[in-house]
């Protein structure tokens, strides 16, 4: 269970408020689609929750553990049990795809794997089975550089879940891809939910959100004015999003 209570964040010298007493619950397996108008604290809250953003104020409870309060050790969970996906994939390009799930983020690995590229044989086998479960096995020694935009979202993916995480939180995970390859990003993310309990919260646009999200939340101007089940939006809940 992932609780959040009166999330609130501010910028610049003014301190503009950009999220106002944000606070929802969370269980795994959920698949949210983020929407909000441009400027409505999407990517914030997303980098709030992945601590790359520091919080002013506010409650965030992992499994009963006190994230902001419970010291190092909080933290250092969600480095390592959340995987923070962004538009474009953070990957060596000079690497294979299977060298870049087997490394993974700075966050999650050791810095003498990072240096060396040392695994151990269970950790390649855990690397290629999810490279098999995401369907790019045949892509395993081709190097991330040659791969598709899609393609790469996917070894990010990968690289995430061999890792440890429990929670992806993608900022824009298929903007700038073809319809196919954004389908089929979202489809790879909802049998991971279903089959696996990861929980994941994507910013997406509205008709992959309703089609694919089983949960909506919509932000206007640093709230979230609408949380509810995936479906299509009634005009009023679009009304936000303009």
């Amino acid at each position: 269970m992932i609780i959040v209570e009166h999330l609130a964040k501010s910028i610049g010298p003014e301190q503009t408020p950009v999220l106002r007493d944000i606070g929802f619950r969370m269980e795994s397996g959920e698949l949210i689609g983020l929407l909000g108008a441009s400027g409505s604290g999407k990517t914030t809250l997303l980098r709030c929750l992945a601590l790359r953003d520091k919080w002013d104020k506010g409650n965030f409870r992992v499994d009963g553990t006190d994230i902001l309060q419970g010291g190092f050790g909080g933290r250092v969970k969600i480095r390592r049990e959340w995987a923070f996906l962004e538009q474009n994939a953070q990957l060596n390009p000079t690497r294979t795809a299977l060298k870049n799930v087997l490394i993974g983020q700075a966050a999650q690995t050791p810095l003498w794997r990072r240096l060396t590229g040392m695994v151990r044989s269970d950790d390649y086998m855990g690397a290629m089975d999810e490279l098999e479960r995401i369907g790019l096995l045949d892509k395993a020694k081709m190097k991330t550089g040659q791969l598709s935009g899609g393609e790469r979202q996917r070894v990010a993916i990968a690289r995430a879940l061999v890792h440890g995480a429990k929670v992806i939180l993608a900022d824009e995970p298929v903007t700038g891809l073809d319809p196919k390859s954004a389908q089929s990003i979202m489809e790879t993310l909802r049998e991971l939910c279903k089959e696996s309990g990861l929980t994941v919260v994507a910013i997406i646009p509205l008709e992959l959100a309703e089609r694919y999200a089983t949960r909506l939340w919509v932000l206007d101007n640093g709230r979230i004015r609408h949380d509810v089940s995936g479906r299509r939006l009634t005009s009023q809940e679009r009304a936000g999003l303009l």
